[in-house]
């Protein structure tokens, strides 16, 4: 498994952006899918965004596409989710996910997970 740290989460107000950060440490993220999930308090964990290992292909809740971006950085080891235009609907904790499975997309498909980031969006 790879060990997952989330930072760059925050209060901010509707309409701001944010960048959530995942930095990977005792093994290269370069050969896994990563993703981001979210779980807002009293719901469950749902998928936000995922990206292949290359960074070429990536996929995005209807909720979150066209105001957040997924991108990666395998030199530095980590993945980023740029989130603009935020709404205190995307109020939740962010967890990033690493899979070494093709195609991974449902939260059982991923075995390391970070502790998660606390993202809230409130004027």
């Amino acid at each position: 498994q790879v060990q997952l740290v989330e930072s760059g989460g925050g209060l901010v107000q509707p309409g701001g952006s944010l960048r959530l950060s995942c930095a990977a440490s005792g093994r290269t993220l370069r050969s896994y899918t990563v993703a981001w999930f979210r779980q807002a308090p009293g719901k469950e964990r749902e998928f936000v965004a995922t990206i292949n290992w290359s960074g070429i292909s990536t996929s995005y809740a209807d909720s979150v596409k066209g105001r957040f971006t997924i991108s990666r950085d395998n030199a530095k080891n980590t993945v980023f989710l740029q989130m603009n235009s935020l709404k205190p609907e995307d109020t939740a904790i962010y967890y990033c996910a690493a899979s070494s499975s093709y195609g991974a997309i449902s939260p059982a498909d991923f075995d390391s997970w970070g502790q998660g980031a606390q993202v809230t969006v409130s004027s």
